[in-house]
């Protein structure tokens, strides 16, 4: 699945080397040249992922990736540092300073892409592409197809978003402000009431089977998908 990723690399031969992979294997990507830059990005639209290169003028990519993860907005990033220090000891400090995964240059596209799908898989599954499955419920983003006991099941673009999120995510309750965050992004200004809205529709489309029953209202929180 396509993910809009954030490269922040000073060498411009290298940036658009990274930008031109990652376009090719259908992300859509955000460059920067710098720390400053890059915050000036995330504080227009925050990325799905950020692939963060560890020197760059003025403020390291190690300093700006302890920013990101003390603020709340940004506490949950993927973050990929990318640099050519190869020493256990930088490794460490990339990954105490909050990195989710190191990769050394030189790297290959492959392993980048790979990298990549591996910090999404973890930090954002919605974004891994992975089909999920959950009580007889089937969704497939590849195919955006939806199933319920084997029933073809059909969903609005985002109702789907949706239930994909929820099914990726199950146990834990979201208010309405986080899923507009996480489902439709938080740089679209929607009011929050219209999350119902779209509640009420996704459990119409799965209450034929009963699947309905999975998405839980908690009262005076937000919404959960449950499983038996």
């Amino acid at each position: 699945m396509s993910a809009t990723v954030l490269v922040v690399e000073d060498e411009p031969q290298i940036q658009e080397l990274l930008a031109v992979n990652l376009e090719h294997i259908g992300h859509q990507v955000v460059r920067a040249g710098s720390a400053e830059e890059a915050e000036a990005a995330i504080r227009k639209a925050l990325p799905d992922v950020l692939v963060l290169d560890w020197m760059l003028p003025g403020e390291s990519g190690l300093a700006f990736a302890r920013r990101l993860r003390g603020d709340a907005r940004t506490r949950d990033l993927p973050i990929l540092m990318l640099t050519a220090r190869a020493m256990e000891q930088d490794k460490i400090s990339g990954l105490e300073a909050g990195a989710d995964d190191y990769l050394t240059k030189p790297f290959s596209p492959k392993e980048l892409a790979a990298r990549i799908k591996a910090v999404l898989r973890r930090r954002a599954p919605q974004l891994s592409g992975d089909a999920v499955e959950a009580e007889g419920l089937r969704l497939d983003p590849a195919t955006r197809r939806v199933s319920a006991n084997g029933q073809r099941v059909e969903l609005a673009p985002s109702e789907f978003r949706l239930l994909h999120f929820f099914m990726t995510h199950p146990e834990r309750v979201y208010t309405r402000a986080q899923l507009l965050d996480h489902v439709w992004g938080d740089h679209v200004f929607i009011e929050e009431r219209t999350v119902d809205v779209h509640i009420r529709r996704l459990r119409k489309a799965l209450a034929a089977t009963g699947h309905d029953r999975l998405i839980d209202t908690v009262r005076g929180s937000g919404y959960s998908f449950r499983t038996d």
